[in-house]
């Protein structure tokens, strides 16, 4: 069974967990609250970190509101020490400070007052504003604004030997930042960090901004520059993701929420980068997952062409020729032979090259898992089934809930949808910790088991998880794990006992009447790019929302409407398209009185037409009334005169409405001194 908790506190944004001590951390506006991960009860009092009001009204006379001018805590992370660093937007100007984890409260200096430091480049002013951090070893790195207004960026190591990106809208260009990661690699080379954004794109000639994902790599080891990029990255480069679909052409550009996933434990370079994307078009409600290995970004990184950046009209592979050693590279043995012990060694006319060119011209393409209409993802994690390619993923969404979704292959299954709580809130957060997932939102917590086959509690959803060992045992009732040459045989489906195969639904009848508009839904739980297609009868008006069929009822579209569905790279069931629903629609009996579902249908076209009609009639008549009311006036009106004996209508031209068959006119003709109006 699954806990929660109200947090009693709101905006809560930041979560961190501390597998030393089962210590789950979390950072709200003002608050920053230790649970115990296991249960979420309180495990210490809340620490209160305000801003003073001095600060807050220092805040609004800058112009902001009055709830944009609290602290709102944007990070928490565990330095070398053991400390945690905390950070808040503290009344747009940023602020970090220490907690002692023992004692769980903020750090002091002499005088009794919080030991703080400059938060500029590690909290953004602005709470709202993108931003993200990682710790490597117990330093500190962030990609955050840097500015009140929140136009500039910075990339830094924001604890230690500070290093940054230098001010050029060829390195950042306008980004928001989604996340970061570490990843270590073998002995002998240098652990990386990545940072996932989206940024204006430069090298498309256009008149419109385009937005871009990006991935961007520096090396734990740098240190700048001896001359040129002092305190800047030596290691910088950058590339562009793309997720599109190859069948439709659909790309995914707004990057949501990235997640790294080592597929081997223990073996850095098995780490996949599970993304989160969703379409830039307005009021379009799409999510896709696309996965990236680190084989492939490595790739783009060691070999990819470098951009030119400075050509006005068209930004191509750079005419220059790639100096060596290989700008961007990180110091490694192979670097070490060569006398390159440090960044400080590397000589200028390699560091020159690679801050004139940080972007690479090649892409780091990937096909979308899985496609899902109608719902905007908001947060991504995965584990690892069995030390395989299979992987269990869990998706917050936009409106509180949390989807477990199996990937098998290329197949991508629906396995279970948690509401987690009464109120909408978006997922912000989501950990996992001893086969359970931590979902976090501004105000509450969730703690739900989403591992092992027992927490599939029917027949139906354990069929869908076949592919992550899981099987329905008949006389215990349960599903249970199973080996994986008895879940590949057959149809998982069959020992459900309801009569349906996987793709062998029962036939749904409809009885329906004439002019109604029937929607038939078609819900695969395979969750792919790749369209399903209805066959149904001929001479029927349908239309198809996304998997989904509208039918308007007349003679000629009764019968049979099926649905038939792929899933990509099936490992199981072949790849053939799986019959999915199937309904046969009737006519009912005009003589006898029926109903159909009000969810399947909807008033006809007539109806709606009729009322925009009668609107317009209505308002046409109150109008009529109105000008002859208005004209009824005018002419009961007995003009005043002046001195000279003329009317003051006659004086005072274009001052009032001139009414000629039954139309207002704005008129700079004067009215008759007997104010008459022709009608």
């Amino acid at each position: 069974m699954g806990v929660g908790a109200v947090l009693g506190v709101s905006n809560a944004s930041v979560l961190l967990q501390d597998p030393s001590s089962e210590t789950l951390y979390l950072g709200a506006r003002g608050s920053i609250l230790a649970l115990h991960t296991s249960n979420l009860t309180w495990k210490h009092p809340s620490i209160k970190w305000e801003a003073t009001e001095e600060e807050r009204k220092s805040c609004m006379g800058k112009g902001k509101r009055e709830d944009e001018c609290y602290n709102y805590i944007c990070l928490l992370e565990v330095l070398k020490d053991g400390r945690i660093y905390v950070c808040g937007s503290y009344a747009y100007e940023p602020r970090c400070a220490f907690i002692d984890p023992v004692t769980f409260a903020l750090v002091k200096e002499e005088g009794d007052k919080v030991k703080m430091e400059n938060g500029k480049g590690k909290c953004p002013y602005d709470p709202r504003q993108p931003h993200t951090a990682v710790t490597a070893d117990g330093v500190l790195y962030t990609a955050s604004p840097s500015n009140f207004w929140g136009t500039e960026f910075d990339i830094t190591r924001a604890t230690g030997q500070q290093v940054r990106v230098p001010p050029s809208i060829n390195w950042l260009n306008d980004p928001e930042f989604v996340s970061s990661a570490l990843v270590r690699e073998s002995p002998g080379d240098d652990d990386k960090i990545y940072f996932f954004f989206t940024e204006n794109a430069r090298e498309y000639d256009l008149y419109t901004k385009v937005r871009v994902t990006r991935v961007a790599r520096v090396c734990k080891g740098d240190v700048g520059g001896s001359k040129t990029l002092q305190k800047r990255w030596t290691s910088f480069l950058k590339a562009q993701l793309v997720c599109q679909d190859r069948d439709s052409g659909q790309r995914y550009t707004v990057l949501t929420h990235t997640y790294p996933l080592e597929h081997r434990l223990g073996d850095p370079s098995s780490t996949h980068f599970y993304t989160l994307f969703t379409s830039q078009g307005k009021g379009e409600r799409v999510s896709a997952v696309c996965v990236y290995s680190l084989a492939d970004i490595t790739k783009v990184f060691a070999t990819g062409g470098f951009r030119d950046m400075k050509r006005n009209c068209v930004n191509s592979g750079s005419s220059e020729s790639v100096p060596d050693p290989r700008p961007g590279q990180c110091i490694n043995d192979v670097l070490r032979a060569q006398g390159y012990n440090s960044s400080f060694d590397m000589p200028d006319r390699v560091l020159q090259f690679v801050k004139e060119h940080p972007l690479l011209t090649d892409t780091v393409n990937a096909a979308p898992l899985l496609v899902r209409r109608g719902t905007i993802y908001t947060r991504i994690t995965a584990t690892n089934i069995s030390n395989s390619d299979a992987a269990l993923l869990h998706l917050g969404t936009d409106k509180g809930e949390l989807h477990s979704v199996s990937i098998v292959g290329r197949t991508a299954t629906l396995l279970q949808e948690i509401p987690l709580t009464t109120s909408v809130e978006p997922v912000n957060n989501i950990l996992i910790h001893q086969g359970h997932v931590v979902v976090g939102s501004p105000s509450s917590l969730s703690r739900v088991p989403v591992e092992g086959c027992r927490v599939y509690s029917s027949c139906q959803v354990c069929a869908r998880a076949a592919g992550l060992g899981c099987v329905w045992n008949v006389n215990k009732r349960a599903c249970v794990a199973d080996s994986p040459v008895q879940r590949k045989s057959g149809d998982p489906l069959n020992v459900c006992g309801t009569g349906e195969g996987r793709c062998s639904p029962l036939v749904k009848e409809l009885r329906v009447k004439k002019g109604l508009v029937v929607l038939l839904p078609c819900d695969h739980p395979h969750l792919s790019p790749l369209p399903c297609v209805w066959e149904h009868p001929q001479g029927r008006h349908t239309l198809q929302h996304h998997s989904h069929l509208e039918v308007t009822v007349s003679g000629s579209s009764l019968g049979l409407y099926s649905c038939r569905c792929s899933a990509q790279g099936d490992y199981s069931w072949g790849s053939e398209p799986c019959l999915t629903a199937s309904y046969q629609l009737t006519m009912e009996d005009l003589s006898v009185e029926g109903k159909v579902d009000p969810g399947l249908w909807r008033p006809p076209v007539w109806v709606y037409i009729s009322c925009v009609l009668l609107g317009v009639l209505v308002g046409a008549l109150g109008a009529t009334v109105f000008l002859k009311r208005l004209c009824w006036r005018a002419a009961q009106h007995t003009p005043l005169e002046d001195r000279n004996g003329r009317g003051v209508n006659q004086r005072q031209q274009g001052q009032g409405p001139t009414c000629y068959e039954n139309k207002l006119v704005m008129s700079d003709t004067p009215v008759g001194q007997s104010g008459e109006c022709v009608l």
